[in-house]
């Protein structure tokens, strides 16, 4: 009974995975392989990113490549045939090993080879076929946490042709690039966190809890400042029509069948059943779903946490209660994620797990979502190692360049290639002000924007302050100086650009300003009797005598008695007499025509009721000619 009983839970496992992988398609994640030498190889390839170690999204690894005489396929320790793979000398260029596929797992290759000092291996498939992703192994994980190279899958066809170049003793020269691996079209990045509540899977299940743990502070700083958007997904699959009354789909599966999970234990016997996680999976995605229409879509993440710390299967809190206490601790509606969650034993869609279902399916250039976990970011999918940094660095890989947030600049994700040299950039030391801006996939030189003042120029060997405001820095890059207290300058915030020596001073502005002598070249101070004396920048002019004052503007002296306010007066009595002139003359104009007007009216009013004199004399001439007609 109890073979019987085995042989039909294997069934249901088999046609669950049978039904979910029908119409799958899954899409292989691939980077580039350039080969720089020797020249009868050079070209770009395509190899297939691992599902392990840390591949250097958003960045590019160049190396030399060697093959192995001895342990190709790496599934031995190098150490045993004295092989290294470390650089020669300090400073060298790293090394990237070639092995065969096969007789062992692609991690124990990966973990031989970096063991022995390899930065990269690039394993050759055994196969003509298409790339294929090489995944983690489901038992011997036991080096899978400390991998941290890269590694790449290359065709049975390239391989072999780097192999025989190798043995020829070409120097083989290899770029890997991973700077397209994932799109990077804006200043948001929006990913996606397969996942599972189970926490008695193994070694999976460990990964995604340490990964939790060490990436909540930085995936809610994120999202709070609207850098990033998350959505978190939860893998189910249908129970076969022909199972659905089973036993085992009873225990796997909810609503009828309708969304299952795998049995965590691999028993149905005892523990937690497979319902029991999709459940708990559907609280997970309802707590997110609460949270985000609340604004503070982060919970999540503490949720997930305490859950996890708070309710785990090996002390059977794995409830719906403990749940409810989590969920309340956070402030979220209890009323609202239960109503979410809705009845598991309804022989009735779920709209909840219906749309992750649908989600599974793979769109656009994101195949289906098949491997537990799995990161999605700017929809494709990630491969590498579940790791704080090594999903950091993939997450900062998406922004468009100079969009990072500060989290993907700091030490542990990236170098600050602006410390070497200023990059390359324009700087002016004087005031520490520099063109080269630090990124995550590099640096870019673009003239900055100081206390609210844009600089323009081509960021490489000239920037110079515009616009207002522009000579509070460095003066504008204009000509400035200072004599007894005096400070001088030809920068002007009137206008965006450019440098001009200010009145009193001669020059282009930019380097000098000379003191323009305004008494040797007579330009002022040329009144009769006025004596000139050159200033800096200016000029003071005096009249010879004392009861005289210099007037600027006129270039003249006049008395500063009496007399010039009696010219001051009979100026404005002529200014008075003028305007009273001026409009009686123009009132007289305007009666003229008023009454010329009016006259004209009268006339050809009479004309309608009585003939005047001229017009008599008019018709008597228009007889006249008639008659002659």
């Amino acid at each position: 009974m109890m073979r019987g009983q085995a042989w039909l839970a294997l069934l249901v496992v088999v046609a669950l995975a049978l039904a979910d992988a029908a119409a799958g398609r899954f899409v292989v994640e691939k980077n580039s392989i350039q080969v720089t030498s020797p020249d009868e190889l050079k070209g770009k390839y395509e190899c297939a990113i691992g599902n392990f170690g840390v591949p250097q999204y958003g960045g590019t690894l160049h190396g030399w490549v060697e093959f192995p005489k001895s342990n190709r396929k790496a599934c031995q320790s190098f150490d045993q045939f004295d092989i290294s793979f470390k650089p020669k000398q300090a400073g060298g260029r790293p090394i990237f090993v070639l092995v065969d596929r096969g007789e062992c797992f692609f991690t124990t290759k990966a973990w031989n080879a970096q063991n022995a000092g390899a930065a990269a291996v690039l394993v050759v498939d055994d196969k003509s076929e298409p790339l294929i992703t090489m995944d983690n192994p489901e038992e011997g994980k036991e080096h899978l946490e400390n991998i941290t190279i890269p590694s790449v899958l290359i065709t049975k066809k390239l391989g072999e042709s780097l192999k025989k170049s190798a043995e020829n003793g070409d120097m083989l020269s290899v770029l890997l690039d991973w700077r397209e691996s994932l799109p990077h079209p804006d200043e948001r990045v929006e990913y996606e966190f397969w996942t599972n509540s189970n926490d008695e899977c193994g070694p999976k299940c460990d990964m995604q809890m340490d990964f939790v743990r060490s990436f909540r502070g930085t995936a809610q700083i994120l999202e709070k400042k609207g850098y990033t958007q998350f959505t978190p997904h939860y893998i189910t699959w249908y129970c076969p029509e022909a199972f659905v009354d089973s036993k085992q789909c009873k225990s796997q599966c909810i609503n009828h069948g309708r969304y299952c999970a795998p049995d965590p234990e691999q028993d149905f016997s005892q523990g937690y059943d497979g319902k029991d996680v999709v459940v708990q999976n559907l609280h997970q995605i309802c707590v997110f779903k609460i949270a985000n229409e609340t604004g503070k879509p982060w919970l999540w993440w503490d949720y997930v946490h305490d859950f996890a710390l708070r309710c785990p299967m090996k002390d059977k809190k794995y409830t719906h209660d403990c749940a409810s206490d989590v969920i309340k601790s956070l402030g979220l509606d209890i009323e609202k994620i239960n109503k979410c969650v809705g009845d598991p034993e309804a022989n009735e869609e779920n709209e909840i797990l219906k749309a992750e279902q649908d989600a599974q399916i793979g769109h656009d250039q994101r195949g289906d979502v098949t491997i537990l976990p799995t990161l999605v970011i700017n929809n494709r999918q990630y491969r590498g190692k579940l790791d704080k940094v090594a999903v950091l660095k993939a997450i900062c890989s998406g922004f468009e360049e100079t969009t990072e947030p500060a989290a993907c600049l700091s030490e542990e994700v990236q170098t600050n290639e602006c410390l070497e040299n200023n990059g390359g950039c324009w700087l002016d030391k004087a005031n520490n002000v520099t063109a080269c801006k630090d990124t995550f996939r590099g640096r870019v030189c673009e003239c900055p924007i100081v206390r609210g003042v844009k600089f323009v120029g081509d960021g490489y060997t000239h920037c110079e302050a515009s616009g207002i405001g522009r000579c509070e820095i460095n003066n504008g890059g204009c000509w400035q100086e200072t004599k007894d207290g005096k400070t001088i300058s030809a920068c002007s915030n009137e206008v965006s650009e450019g440098c001009k020596c200010p009145v009193g001073f001669k020059g282009d502005g930019g380097n000098s300003c000379e003191d323009i002598d305004e008494c040797k070249e007579k330009l002022y101070c040329q009144c009769k009797g006025c004596s000139c004396k050159n200033t800096w920048g200016s000029y003071e002019c005096s009249c010879g005598d004392d009861n005289m004052l210099y007037m600027r503007e006129h270039d003249t002296c006049i008395s500063k008695e009496g007399t010039t306010t009696t010219v001051g007066w009979s100026f404005l009595w002529v200014i008075f007499f003028g305007l009273v002139f001026a409009g009686v003359g123009a009132y007289a104009v305007y009666k003229y025509r008023l009454r010329s007007y009016m006259d004209s009216e009268i006339r050809a009013i009479m004309a309608q009721y009585m003939p005047l004199d001229n017009q008599e004399g008019a018709n008597q001439h228009q007889v006249v000619h008639a008659n002659d007609i």
